[in-house]
């Protein structure tokens, strides 16, 4: 279902209703002027102060309250209106306004002012009334985002509501300013009490320090300052220490980098080693020698070896070689020195480093200790400076007076009674009207049991709806009967089709029509149903099994005088009691006649059976109409031999109960209800605007 189909749902019902709505809210509306003019008017004055967040310091750097972050600014606001709104500021208020012995000021609050009572002083008595009704006129309120808090008060006099409003928030100012003088006394109280005790604990700390130096042998250095760390103050010994360990790691390189060059040319030919080779005296005297064996080789050719020329440039070639050879090993020897003399400085430096270790390591664990009492010193001195500055500095600002609240708006006298509003209460009395109206409406639809919609029948019947017919006013159903093309006949004929489709076999061999109580249109719908079936080409027999108020005799102009009652008795054979239909052929009727003294009687024997056997062979369909079902027995004897039967209600007066107690009637004899026929039902007594079932479309053409 969507929502167009609720739409039109409560506007139904609101329509059925509306009577109902109407009264409601109307009474809502004159109660709501009645009680405004009995109320008594009362006046509003509001102001507004300024509060800014702000902190005491006692110890410089360290705020009371770190009102910077965003969530302790708004706790510090609350706090500020917990104190407005708090029994000290309203004390002030009374006693600056006199308001426990004042008569007017009890007489515009709406209360009477106390009397002497026992077991308690009467001023003690008023001053606690007094403040209780001032604290429930006045409220507070700020903003989010903002620190102007507005203060309402609300009385039933103009002059003493601004005043209370004034005074509410001069007392608020004062009584802040007294926080302030009595938080910065007791913040010098107590940076004197912490400076004593301050400068106690750095002498102390200082006389400790020192003598722990000179028992210890520690210097501690003139242009020390003391926010070093302890590890900068060294003494002689941890000086020598660290300038050795350097000299000795420097000693180690310089080992390391000498034996590596001894190492690479002890094995090796000196001649072959490439940093003699590149030698300037080496270069020198290869390049000599390059020139001798050059001559040689010219003098070779034109002399013989033992010439004089040619053994004397050998000689000389020689002598280059040696000469040579000499300063090669010299340069491979000048290797090993080297390393040599390097290692003997590493042992040196080494040793020495070892024997000041021991040293080092006791002095340093001296140099702990040092730190630990140089660090207790500073930090009490720096402790002390700090608190020293800290005390000077409130000492300095004691005469001072500085508030955080300011006073932005002071109230006026309102000019007009703020309550009451008589247009808001006439807007809150008609929606209250509303609110009531849809109640009241909605425990009468809750309670109402009322079958008058398509929808009705399926929700609340559980029933298939083969049938609607539109309710005619001011005309005879005879009358839209006979017009063919009336929305009632189209109706009764749309009956008949889904009569044709509502079992897999068609339309039912026998079938029984009933209602739950007289008078909700059975008979007609009956005769119709009948008629138009035939039309159809079926044969028809239309049985008025209604023995004790019989109609279809008035219908036929007095034929049939015998009926069922001498068929089912043997009074009379059935051909002898049928009265054939003069418009259609093919439909024949039965009437009730004569009326039996025992209906039942009748229609519980044995005869009742064979005769639906015997028409139910003769005919293609045989329609009973049927007696209502509460309160006789006649109905269930008769729908029990039906093949199906068909319900009719009546749409404009009937209720849910009187129809379920009808069908249980029908379960019980194990009756098939094949549907309902919804009969004069009415769009406008649905809880739905159903306009599209007004058959108005049933008349298309019928002017054309």
């Amino acid at each position: 279902m969507d929502f167009a189909y609720y739409l039109r749902t409560v506007l139904g019902i609101v329509r059925r209703n509306a009577l109902l709505f109407a009264v409601v809210v109307a009474v809502a509306v004159v109660l709501g002027v009645v009680v405004t003019l009995l109320m008594t008017p009362r006046y509003e004055a509001q102001t507004r102060v300024l509060i800014e967040d702000q902190a005491d310091q006692i110890i410089e750097g360290s705020d009371l309250q770190q009102v910077g972050a965003g969530w302790d600014t708004e706790r510090f606001l609350q706090t500020q209106l917990g104190i407005l709104q708090s029994r000290s500021v309203a004390r002030k208020v009374v006693q600056s306004g006199r308001f426990d012995k004042d008569p007017a000021f009890f007489e515009a609050m709406g209360s009477a002012m106390p009397e002497q009572t026992e077991g308690a002083k009467i001023d003690d008595v008023r001053r606690e009334a007094a403040m209780a009704l001032l604290m429930r006129s006045m409220s507070v309120e700020l903003p989010r985002d903002s620190r102007i808090a507005t203060i309402t008060v609300e009385t039933r006099d103009p002059q003493l509501t601004a005043r209370i409003a004034n005074l509410f928030a001069d007392r608020f100012v004062e009584y802040n300013l007294e926080r302030k003088y009595e938080s910065s006394a007791y913040a010098r109280k107590f940076l004197a009490d912490q400076l004593d005790e301050a400068r106690r604990n750095v002498t102390q700390s200082e006389k400790e320090l020192n003598q722990f130096a000179r028992v210890a042998g520690l210097i501690r250095m003139g242009n020390e300052s003391r926010s070093q760390s302890s590890e900068s103050t060294l003494s002689v010994t941890n000086d020598t220490l660290v300038q050795l360990n350097s000299a000795a790691a420097r000693a180690t390189a310089e080992r390391i980098a000498a034996q590596d060059r001894w190492e690479t040319f002890r094995n090796q030919p000196a001649l072959s080693i490439p940093e003699v080779n590149s030698n300037s005296a080496i270069m020198d005297l290869t390049t000599e020698k390059s020139k001798a064996e050059g001559q040689l080789a010219e003098l070779l050719a034109t002399h013989r070896d033992d010439y004089p020329t040619v053994r004397s440039k050998r000689a000389e070639i020689a002598e280059l070689d040696k000469r040579i050879e000499r300063i090669a090993t010299a340069l491979k020897n000048s290797a090993r020195l080297d390393f040599q003399a390097a290692q003997k400085k590493e042992q040196s430096l080494v040793g020495r480093v070892d024997n000041l270790r021991e040293d080092a390591l006791e002095e340093q664990d001296r140099g702990v200790q040092f730190s630990v009492l140089k660090r207790v010193a500073d930090t009490n001195r720096a402790l002390y400076e700090s608190l020293l500055s800290r005390y000077n500095q409130l000492s300095a600002s004691a005469g001072s007076a500085s508030n955080n609240v300011t006073i932005v708006d002071r109230a006026d006298v309102p000019r007009a009674p703020s309550s009451p509003n008589l247009l808001l209460n006439l807007v809150l009395a008609f929606l209250g009207g509303i609110v009531a109206a849809a109640m009241a409406i909605a425990a009468r639809e809750i309670l109402d049991d009322a079958v008058r919609s398509p929808e009705d029948v399926e929700r609340k019947l559980g029933l298939t709806l083969l049938g609607l017919i539109p309710r005619v006013k001011g005309a005879d159903v005879g009358q839209e009967l006979d017009d063919g093309r009336s929305g009632v006949s189209e109706a009764y004929r749309s009956l008949v089709t889904n009569l044709r489709y509502s079992t897999a076999r068609g339309l039912p061999n026998v079938l029984a029509v009933t209602s739950s109580r007289q008078g909700e249109g059975k008979t007609t719908t009956s005769y119709v149903l009948a008629s138009e079936i035939a039309r159809l080409g079926k044969r028809v027999l239309l049985v008025d099994a209604d023995l004790r108020r019989p109609t279809l005799h008035r219908e036929l102009n007095g034929r049939g005088k015998s009926g069922l009652t001498d068929v089912l008795t043997g009074e009379a054979a059935l051909e002898q009691a049928i009265v054939r239909s003069d418009a259609i052929p093919t439909l024949d009727n039965l009437t009730a006649l004569p009326l039996p003294p025992d209906p039942a009687l009748i229609l519980g024997s044995d005869r009742l059976t064979e005769f639906v056997q015997s028409v139910r062979s003769q005919y293609d369909v045989v329609v009973l109409d049927c007696p209502p079902l509460l309160g006789l027995a006649d109905a269930p004897l008769l729908t029990k031999h039906a093949d199906a039967v068909l319900f009719v209600i009546d749409g404009s007066s009937f209720h849910r109960g009187a129809v379920k107690s009808a069908l249980r009637r029908l379960a019980l004899v194990n009756a098939k209800v094949l549907g309902v026929v919804l009969n004069r039902f009415s769009p406008k007594t649905g809880d739905q605007d159903y306009s599209y079932y007004s058959y108005s479309y049933y008349s298309y053409g019928k002017d054309d």
